[in-house]
């Protein structure tokens, strides 16, 4: 089965950063903040305008992306954790 955002929704996997121990101190997951990069794992078509004409998204799959902390949707797909958001929920685009 796929997920296939509609319209101007995009939806992303957030990406871990490197987990760093100091000290020894293991911080629970509860505790921990949610990763603000993510990745795009498939788009929808776009937003249409106010005169019916169809604008496509500035973001593709693939692409790394900053997202908000408290953004979007949380959702279980096939045992993998997703988000879906608003494109215009996108902080910026991660460039290599």
């Amino acid at each position: 089965m796929k997920v296939r955002p509609l319209y101007d929704r995009i939806l992303v996997k957030r990406l871990d950063p490197a987990e760093e121990v100091r000290g020894g101190i293991i911080i629970p997951d509860s505790a921990k903040e949610k990763p603000m990069e993510a990745e795009v794992m498939a788009v929808g078509d776009g937003k249409v305008n106010d005169d019916g004409k169809n604008t496509p998204l500035q973001v593709k799959v693939g692409d790394r992306i900053l997202v908000g902390k408290y953004s979007g949707t949380d959702i279980k797909f096939d045992d993998q954790e997703y988000l879906i958001l608003r494109e215009d929920e996108v902080l910026a685009v991660v460039e290599k």
